[in-house]
């Protein structure tokens, strides 16, 4: 098994053969953004977002490594917990808000130049009538990756994580505790939480750490809940198995995670990959 940061050092077992997250290419950020269609426009909205959007807005950017869609069906928005979020800023609101999700790496060498053209690209984008307006946004955040963390001993790097054909993903947002910095999440994931996380049997075959970027936001429209304070972290979770298979796994780890002290489960959520082309799953949504 191998664990590496964003900066490439080895934090690695006598398992790992090689740092499979050390090479010139590696994520630096990610764009997260958790988006419904208002009802009725749900094949619209998926078909202006695969055919325009995805690309236009984000893909053809500099820097960019890869980016994949997910969807949140009604069946898997009802495995979401915690069922009543605590504290200050809880990820959606309500906690089924979001149906298509869209995760974005963008390569640690470019971060800057990409999110500098980007927030001039959107609002173009909207200026030239490339907008959708029949949908809300639950959660659009931008993240800075701090650690990948991985099950097997040849791992697939974490920068092949979208283009891979996962079963699933899990997202989980969380509060740290007072005093547990995003270092310390990452070490006892790497520790004494690996069994909860990355043991023998596990549906998790990686999963990334991340902080989210906390800039002024602007936007030709609402982007949704914000990304929290300081404390927040986000895990997503790649899945062998589809996720409604694995989550009992993922409970199992969120209780050891808040058990041990580190933080509080603000949101947990699972989604299957979207079907390129198609409009399977745009009538499973509410």
């Amino acid at each position: 098994m191998a664990d590496t940061t964003i900066d490439g050092t080895s934090r690695g077992t006598e398992a790992a053969a090689h740092d499979p997250d050390a090479g010139p290419v590696r994520v630096g950020a990610m764009l997260f953004t958790l988006v419904d269609p208002h009802p009725g426009y749900e094949a619209a909205y998926n078909r202006w977002y695969e055919r325009d959007h995805f690309y236009g807005g984000v893909m053809v950017g500099p820097g960019t490594l890869a980016g994949k869609r997910w969807v949140a069906t009604r069946i898997l928005k009802d495995l979401r917990f915690p069922v009543t979020p605590a504290g200050p800023s809880p990820v959606a609101e309500p906690l089924d808000a979001g149906s298509y999700l869209a995760t974005y790496f963008i390569d640690a060498a470019s971060v800057a130049e990409h999110f500098a053209w980007a927030s001039e690209e959107v609002h173009k984008l909207y200026a030239a009538d490339r907008g959708f307006d029949e949908r809300r946004h639950a959660h659009t955040v931008l993240y800075t990756m701090r650690r990948a963390h991985h099950r097997d001993a040849d791992p697939i790097p974490a920068h092949l994580a979208l283009d891979h054909p996962y079963a699933g993903l899990a997202s989980i947002h969380l509060d740290r505790a007072k005093g547990v910095s995003t270092k310390d999440l990452d070490a006892w994931l790497a520790g004494d939480g690996r069994s909860a996380l990355l043991g023998e049997g596990s549906p998790v075959d990686q999963v990334l750490s991340w902080r989210p970027i906390i800039p002024d936001r602007e936007g030709p429209m609402d982007l949704g809940s914000g990304p929290g304070g300081q404390e927040r972290s986000l895990l997503t979770c790649f899945l062998d198995r589809p996720a409604d298979a694995a989550w009992s796994h993922l409970i199992n780890f969120s209780d050891a995670l808040e058990s041990a002290g580190i933080g509080r489960v603000v949101l947990a959520a699972p989604f299957t990959p979207a079907i390129t082309g198609t409009d399977t799953y745009a009538d499973q949504l509410w």
